[in-house]
């Protein structure tokens, strides 16, 4: 793990091999170590940037306003890349693809697991689903709230938790204690946000876009992957992964890498 200061603040990171450039963004129930399957295999190819978000991880949280989609920027400018391309899973999703809007000349590609987008309002079946396997959980109570988060996210709703790899739900756990833990302090910070969100200005990516999601995720987001194909016109979309759900490249880390490898280099310089 490496330290740098961006943006008046501190990111962890992970780096590893050269050559074009690969961000690695995680999603909002995890940290830079849902990568874990990723970062070796690529940067057999590439130079690939593995950052904790701020607040996130080993990443520092200080009270200033700021944006995620900056702090992006403001790490490549640290590490002296001029373009990269930003692979993003659910919450790294959005704030990749928010990225490419507010500083399009920065990504060459997106390419994106079980994504989800700014401005998108998830759909009363969603809610449905998570009061039936979830329901009420004390916010407080982090192992509780981690445990109801990964019920839903990890395992989905079409799977028993006794399907899943109890390893990958433990990992997926203590990742997510972490996670609620940096949220809470993210809700005394003012984030900014992309202005329009992104969910309505999908037409305006204008670079190659990858997009898939697990089969076992919640329907919501095979419907914003199928929404980011129709409207992105150079997107590809990818069947959803079977036997997988919301953390895609931790589960099935040998399909995303194939995904990667096929994609990236018929995108990058």
């Amino acid at each position: 793990m490496t330290k740098i200061d961006i943006n008046g603040t501190s990111l962890a990171y992970d780096g590893l091999g050269s050559g074009s450039a690969v961000v690695l963004l995680h999603a909002g129930i995890a940290d830079r170590r849902m990568w874990r399957g990723q970062l070796p295999t690529l940067a057999e190819r590439h130079r690939v940037i593995v950052p904790d978000l701020r607040g996130y991880g080993d990443s520092a949280l200080p009270a200033e306003p700021f944006a995620h989609h900056d702090d992006v920027v403001g790490l490549l400018d640290a590490l002296g890349v001029e373009r990269a391309a930003l692979v993003g899973c659910s919450f790294g999703g959005a704030v990749a693809i928010d990225t490419a809007l507010a500083h399009p000349d920065r990504v060459s590609a997106l390419a994106l697991f079980g994504t989800a987008v700014s401005g998108n309002e998830w759909s009363e079946e969603t809610e449905n689903i998570w009061d039936e396997l979830v329901g009420e959980v004390d916010p407080e109570d982090f192992a509780a709230s981690a445990a109801g988060e990964v019920r839903f996210w990890v395992v989905g709703p079409s799977r028993d938790p006794a399907d899943v790899d109890p390893e990958l739900v433990a990992f997926a756990q203590e990742m997510d204690r972490r996670a609620l833990a940096a949220e809470l302090a993210l809700s005394a910070v003012e984030v900014e946000e992309l202005d329009p969100p992104a969910i309505d200005r999908l037409t305006e990516l204008r670079l190659p876009v990858l997009v898939t999601a697990g089969a076992a995720d919640v329907p919501d987001i095979a419907r914003l992957a199928d929404r980011i194909a129709a409207e992105v016109p150079d997107a590809i979309r990818l069947p959803d992964v079977p036997d997988a759900a919301h953390l895609l490249p931790l589960e099935r880390p040998e399909v995303v890498n194939a995904a990667l490898l096929d994609f990236l280099p018929r995108q990058l310089p």
